[in-house]
This record gives structure tokens, sequence and C-alpha cells, in this order.
């Protein structure tokens, strides 16, 4: 979508912000709570029609945001020297009437769509046509080298459908297994998630991998499974068969089981079987997949915005912010008549505090190494505008010492703590610790890394190709609130996710007290700013999965002779 200059110049002067007061005299430093509110005022309003990719308020959102570090004096990291980078995206709909059918023990099953089995495709084409691929059992479908794992033991999978579990190897390991503790035990790993299982199949020539569900595995039930009733989202990508299967999916559990003992197997032995090192991939004799599905393609081009203040001694260096300007758009009215999903703290305030951030550096001595802000697209799509920053980066990854995202930020006020998502992750966390030691403050481990909350944001795109990030995600536990303590913060984190997440009511208010996330976010500025002006690199601990990816750079990261 082409932006002109007379919009861009007509949006931000309709949603010019307002004079921001001083900051209060709390331990939030530069970041102040009032000119966090202002920035979500504009960004929930419904002049910008709920913020979708490529829908009717991308305009005057990114308008906005671009009139906001222009202001400052930041510099254009975008496209051809501009503020924005175009990011083109597919959308997939599975047309009605698909057909699913397995056949096992020489009897064909229909499988019925949201029923029983979920299914679709992420490549540009115009139908899926698969007929009587043979099912391959690949247990948890992981390999890590790292963790000294291989579930696929070199078996050619082209042609064949996977069948695979959900979640990482010890996720119901029992004390005294070999495998437990490996894979971090409830706490997920990115072998657990189902985009990784799905790339892995499509690395190993699967014609399509079907992920059986188990809610405690999932860690949502069957009805998240279908919501997206068979349209997805992607980024155009040059080779889509690198990381998508032709046809990928779930199937319920029940389905699984049943298919398992018509192969003459049990399906629970044969999980325990999966959860061995020793693991290898079995065919399920006599069983077969067809699928017929017809795919609808659109095409859309949306955009992130880019900033940056160029580092003065190490600009080839760089320290990056980020938090996602999308949200839902339009959907069905309320009860008021309010159809505006209108993204206040998911993720108004991230992109505010990002905002807030970029003013610090301004105001402040110019960084030895370039700051870089991303402001990002089609997260709620799938980090769709952080993937593809990821695959054409403006700072390249290799010299990108670390990310910082924010993910919705509390609104519930101050607090003697951060919730650190994704903790024991990378050194960055002891940076935390220590900054905010210096608030009078505590760093708490993520209190349900079960949910793998930390694979679910955007800092994710650039962790998966080794770039050491940091996460706050407000929804991942309560903060111990001054005014009630955890009691009061599991209380905000409640009702907000059960009845304003990703809803009509997720809208700015006045009533908010910011005091908290003033605070949460000049964590991230403190460490940041220590980390632009100095020589470090973070790393990852000796465990992460991304320890590998990382170190496959380190020689970008050497300091060269003069």
């Amino acid at each position: 979508m082409r932006i002109s200059s007379f919009v861009l110049a007509a949006a931000v002067t309709a949603l010019a912000l307002p004079a921001a007061a001083q900051p209060r005299p709390e331990s939030s430093g530069p970041i102040s709570p009032e000119r966090l509110s202002a920035h979500v005022k504009v960004l929930a309003s419904s002049k910008l029609a709920g913020r979708a990719p490529g829908g009717p308020g991308e305009a005057a959102t990114i308008a906005y945001l671009t009139g906001q570090f222009k202001a400052l004096g930041l510099q254009p990291a975008g496209d051809k020297g501009g503020w924005t980078q175009a990011v083109p995206l597919i959308r997939f709909q599975v047309q009605p009437h698909a057909k699913f059918q397995l056949t096992a023990g020489g009897a064909p099953r229909a499988l019925t769509e949201t029923k029983e089995i979920m299914a679709w495709t992420q490549r540009p084409v115009a139908g899926v046509k698969i007929a009587d691929a043979p099912l391959v059992f690949v247990g948890y479908g992981v390999t890590a080298p790292e963790r000294g794992w291989d579930d696929f033991k070199g078996v050619d999978l082209k042609g064949k459908v996977a069948v695979i579990l959900i979640n990482d190897p010890d996720f119901e390991a029992q004390a005294g297994e070999p495998v437990a503790g490996k894979f971090g035990g409830k706490a997920a790993t990115y072998y657990g998630r189902w985009i990784y299982k799905f790339e892995e199949a499509a690395r190993r020539g699967a014609v399509g991998a079907l992920i059986v569900h188990e809610t405690a595995g999932a860690a949502y039930p069957w009805s998240t499974v279908v919501a997206s009733n068979g349209d997805s989202y992607d980024v155009v990508r040059a080779d889509p068969a690198k990381v998508h299967p032709l046809l990928q999916g779930w199937i319920q559990r029940d389905v699984a089981v049943d298919l398992f003992r018509q192969a003459g197997l049990d399906f629970e032995a044969e999980k325990v079987r999966a959860r061995t090192a020793g693991f290898r991939p079995v065919t399920l004799k006599g069983a077969s997949f067809s699928a017929d599905m017809r795919i609808r393609t659109g095409h859309i081009v949306s955009h992130n915005v880019l900033a940056q203040i160029p580092g003065t001694t190490r600009p080839n260096e760089s320290v990056m912010f980020g938090a996602h300007w999308d949200a839902f758009g339009m959907g069905p009215p309320d009860a008021s008549g309010d159809p505006v999903r209108h993204g206040a703290i998911d993720d108004g305030m991230g992109v505010a505090g990002v905002l807030e951030i970029a003013r610090a550096f301004a105001k402040g001595p110019k960084p030895q190494r370039t700051v870089a802000f991303g402001v990002w697209t089609a997260e709620e799509r799938g980090l769709l505008g952080s993937e593809y920053y990821a695959s054409h980066p403006t700072f390249p990854l290799a010299t990108t010492a670390a990310n910082f995202t924010m993910d919705v930020v509390q609104t519930a006020g101050p607090s003697h703590d951060v919730i650190l998502v994704g903790s024991g992750k990378d050194s960055l966390e002891a940076d935390l610790v220590q900054a905010a030691a210096r608030q009078g403050r505590t760093v708490t481990p993520d209190p349900h890394p079960e949910r793998a909350l930390f694979y679910r944001a955007d800092h994710f795109s650039v962790a998966k190709r080794g770039v050491p990030t940091a996460l706050i995600m407000g929804m991942a536990g309560g903060p111990d609130l001054l005014a009630g303590g955890r009691e009061a913060g599991d209380r905000w984190v409640n009702d907000y996710t059960s009845r304003c997440y990703h809803q009509v009511c997720d809208d700015w208010s006045p009533s908010w007290d910011l005091r908290g996330a003033a605070q949460d976010i000049a964590l991230f500025y403190d460490v940041g700013r220590d980390l632009a002006n100095s020589q470090r690199w973070p790393e990852w601990n000796a465990d992460s999965e991304f320890k590998r990816i990382r170190a496959e750079t380190d020689a970008a990261r050497k300091p060269r002779p003069h």
C-alpha cells in the first residue's frame, strides 16, 4: 500500500500528541507515564480503525509513528532511505467442503473438518491434493544436536505425512527417565512449538505434517486450534517449501489413538518410546492419508516502521528495541455498539514504550553503537512483520547485540518486580537484575514457562536467528504490586486476558496507573543504553537452543585489528 505525503501530513496534524507533563519522581528515569498514556490514547483511537495490516487505519498509524520519530530527530532506517519497510503478505483461505480421509486396517475413515482435523496450507497454490500418502510416526519431530537428540535418524519422508507429538520430548517424562530435564521439563523450548515441528517436517521433505492435539502439551484447547477456520497468513517467501509442508495441521487425540490401534500399535506406549534417545520413526502399517482442499490466496502489502540513532564509534553494531503496531481492526460490535478492536494494551503500550525509549536516547548523549527501533506489522497474524525484517534486516543480525521487545505492558501501577518472560535464556537477564536493583526492585522469572510465551512475540524472529533477546509480556503473570501485592497483579492479568485480550474493551483508559509500566520500560532503556555504550556481546546460556546458531556468526563479532 502506497502512503502519500498528503495522507501522512494530514494524519500527523490530526493526531498530534499533546504537550507532555514532567515525569513523576519515581524510578522510571526519563520514561514518562503521562507520555505513555498520551501515545496509547492516539494509537487506540477509533480514527485508526483497530490498526489492521493493510486496513483503513494503517496509513494514519504509520504517519503517527514516523511523525514522532522525525520530531525526535531520529533518522529513517527503512527501504531506500525511508521510514518504512514494505512487508508483502499472502492470505490463505481453505475453501468450504475440504475432504480428508484416513485409511487404516483396510477401512477408510472420512475426517470431519474442525471436529477431528484442522488443516491448511501456506504455499501459494490453488489447491492441495494428497492421495494415499504413507503415514510415519516421528515422535516429537525434534532434531537437537546440542541435546544429543534426533527423532528422524535419517528416515526419508519424501511423499509421506509425518505424525508428530506436541511439546518437548521430556514434557511428560517421569522422574528417573533419562530424558527428564533434557529439554527443561515443563518449561517449553522452541522444539516443542508447532511452528518448529512443521518447519522440521518440511526440511525432511514431508508432503504433510499432522500434530496430535493434547490440551496439556499444546497449552490450549482444541477450540483454539480451529479458531482460524483455515484462514492464515505468511510473508512472501522465495521458496516456501523450505519451511512449509504442502499440508500442515492437527488431529484430535482420539483420532490418533484409533489410527495407531488400527496399525497394531498402542498410542501411549509409542509416546513413552518417543521419550527415549534411541527412538526411530515408525511407518504406520497399512495406514495412509488423503486430502483435497481448494485454496484462495490474496496479497497484501503492509509496512514495518524503522528508525535509528547511528552510533558514534561503532555504527555497524546495533541494539534494537521493538513492539508491534498492528491489532485486529474492525469486527462485530460489542454491547455498546463499538466495532473497533482498539489494541490499547496489546500492543499500543509496547509501541508507546518504544517511542519513550527513543525520546530518552534522542535527549541524551549519542550512543557508541547504533540504536535501532522497529515497530512491526502483522504480529497478530504470526509475527510476520518481524519475520520479514529478520529475513531482510537493515542492521545485520550477526552484529545486533540484543533485541528488547515489549508486547503487553501492565497498567496496574508500580510494583516490586518485573516479570521476565523467557528467564534463564541468556546473559541479558543478569543485566536486568542489576538494573532492577538500582530501582529498588527485583526480576521475577517467568511463572508459567510451560505456556511458551517466549516463542509468541516479535523478538523471537531474531532470537531463532541467534540474536540474544529480552521480553516484557505483561500477561505472563501478575506483578507484585505496591497496592495489593501479587494477588492484585494476578487479578489484573486474569481480568485483562479473560475479558479484553483481542476484544473491543482493550481500549485506552484515563484510570490507568502507568507508573509501573514506566519503571518496566526504563529497565530496558537502562540495560540497552549501557549495552549501546559498551563493547559487550550478550550470550545465550549454554543449554539454549539458539547458542549454536549464534556461534555460527562469531567471526563477525571479533575485534578487528587496527
